[in-house]
């Protein structure tokens, strides 16, 4: 038997094989880039038969789109993780901190995100309404701050803000501004500072 017909006929035995393959999926797009992301690459990454991710996920898109839906979901919580410990002055820089961060840290997982929510009517962080999601601390940071009520011209701050990190997020990764970041000191220095440039940055100057 050959060692394709092998895995073929391999049973899984995960507890949770959902779980496994968002994972194996997840890894795969950071090291092989999403391209190489399919629901076979998939089940050999998570050491399960190409039969199994089937249980699951009936193609690849469906994968994605989990694998999207937890990207959302930990973007939440590294920015209700700043939120909860940075002190009240600092928070709107740290919000945005925190979402570039995590762009930069996974740049496929991001890029998936985001085209997997190009053509839907909300974004994820507005899918969970409720007093203490992220967007609703958020949008309350932001009001704060600026002592703007007006419904419209808190959304319209935010997505002016939105728009500055995620060209922020996108643009980090250019080598033209290496040289830049060893003059700053490193790259979480070189965010801080764009972001202050942007006027997102509302920390104290020591």
């Amino acid at each position: 038997m050959t060692e394709t017909k092998a895995q073929e006929s391999r049973p899984y035995h995960h507890g949770d094989l959902r779980r496994a393959l968002i994972e194996a999926a997840r890894r795969l797009l950071e090291t092989e880039g999403p391209a190489a992301l399919s629901l076979r690459a998939t089940a050999r990454e998570a050491g399960v038969s190409p039969a199994a991710p089937y249980h699951h996920f009936k193609d690849k898109s469906e994968l994605l789109q989990a694998v999207a839906d937890e990207g959302w979901t930990n973007v939440a919580n590294a920015i209700t993780e700043a939120l909860e410990t940075t002190p009240a002055e600092e928070q709107r820089t740290a919000i945005f901190l925190a979402y570039v961060r995590f762009a930069r840290a996974q740049p496929a997982l991001y890029q998936i995100m985001f085209e997997a929510v190009r053509n839907k009517e909300t974004l994820p962080l507005h899918d969970a309404p409720g007093e203490h999601d992220a967007y609703n601390r958020v949008r309350k940071t932001f009001m704060r701050e600026s002592g703007e009520a007006d419904a419209t011209d808190v959304e319209l701050s935010i997505t002016a803000a939105w728009c500055a990190a995620h060209g922020l997020a996108e643009m980090a990764g250019f080598r033209q501004f290496d040289v830049l970041k060893a003059q700053l000191g490193g790259e979480l220095p070189f965010l801080d500072a764009v972001l202050h440039h942007l006027g997102l940055h509302r920390t104290s100057q020591n």
